[in-house]
């Protein structure tokens, strides 16, 4: 009997779990990935201090039980994410931050040691770095002798038996040309389903000493006047790396990354003193200027809209074509949870 090929398109969290489940199946798998490195929204950057920071996913919970299976099953420790000290709640921008403290009974988030790229990395090294072809953008995908041929922007071709796609449904119909045409239904409902972290830029300011957990300062800040509208902290599990992270007022992506990192500095400066300007270096990512992740909307798409849809669980192109990632996932969509129970449903068919 012939072993069946399947070709995965996007090598984050989704595709590379798809691609280990479906190889413990005994099934040939070859991901095809458009950037010129592994992890999707997964970028953990490693500071001069050797402090991870992380630019996309990070935080998880016990409600999250699809990704801490993986978490178990690949032997990857997590740690409990730092709240200890006094947390700040800015209204407006003329008026001091109200402080609060956050209670130890409350629902935990953890982060993954050694930064959230350790699971790409683990599950990399499982499925075989040589069955990982980066630097692959697909342009189109067209039936031809039943099977399916892939073809990347330069030019080479790809023949699978069953293709499944984990990048973003707008993404997919807006930047690859199927022959035949997908169907006009799903077209139209991939273009207004929502793109996870598009809208977000990640920030972090990596310092030598984590001079707010010494001031009793958690690192925790919420805003609603200022461009820093979230932050933790961000030092390592062993306490060797220190950096403060978060999310930056969205409407600043006009603005140029120095004006952002100003701003920034300016901003951590009233609220923890002048140690903030002592940092050692600052760094984001704009997620709507990944080309790889995000492409625009045709028109107003909400936070989940279509997250989850029914729509997704249909394969197309005479059930060679699967369309899966975290935005199709029916649990907890858009999370790593939510890519990790995507790539299990997909899996589970084949």
């Amino acid at each position: 009997m012939k072993k069946e090929k399947v070709v995965v398109i996007g090598a984050g969290l989704c595709g590379l779990y798809t691609a280990f489940l479906l190889q413990k199946k005994g099934i040939e798998v070859l991901i095809l990935e458009g950037n010129t490195r592994i992890g999707g929204r997964i970028k953990t950057i490693t500071g001069t201090t050797a402090v991870t920071m992380e630019m996309g996913a990070t935080w998880f919970g016990n409600q999250h039980q699809h990704l801490l299976e993986v978490l178990h099953t690949l032997e990857l420790p997590y740690f409990r994410q730092h709240t200890k000290g006094i947390s700040l709640f800015e209204t407006m921008s003329f008026v001091p931050p109200q402080k609060f403290e956050i209670s130890d009974s409350e629902e935990p988030s953890f982060r993954i040691e050694g930064g959230t790229a350790a699971l790409i990395d683990k599950l990399s090294i499982e499925i075989g770095i040589q069955n990982i072809k980066t630097s692959t953008k697909i342009t189109a995908i067209k039936e031809e002798n039943n099977q399916l041929i892939l073809v990347d922007s330069n030019g080479n071709s790809y023949s699978a038996d069953k293709v499944i796609s984990t990048i973003p449904p707008n993404l997919l119909v807006n930047s690859v040309v199927f022959e035949p045409n997908l169907t006009e239904n799903f077209t139209q409902l991939a273009k207004k389903t929502h793109t996870w972290m598009g809208e977000s830029i990640k920030f972090a300011v990596e310092y030598k000493t984590p001079f707010w957990k010494q001031n009793n300062y958690s690192g925790t800040l919420f805003s609603q006047a200022s461009i820093v509208q979230e932050m933790y902290d961000h030092s390592t599990a062993d306490n060797s790396g220190f950096a403060l992270k978060g999310f930056l007022n969205g409407g600043t992506a006009v603005l140029s990354l120095e004006e952002r990192k100003e701003k920034v500095i300016a901003q951590l400066t009233t609220f923890f003193g002048s140690e903030a300007t002592n940092y050692v270096g600052y760094y984001e990512n704009v997620w709507r200027q990944e080309p790889l992740t995000f492409q625009p909307y045709e028109q107003l798409v909400l936070a989940h809209q279509n997250n989850g849809h029914s729509i997704f669980k249909t394969p197309f192109l005479n059930e060679k074509l699967y369309v899966s990632g975290a935005e199709t996932a029916t649990q907890n969509p858009g999370y790593m949870d939510g890519a990790i129970f995507a790539a299990k449903t997909i899996a589970s068919q084949f």
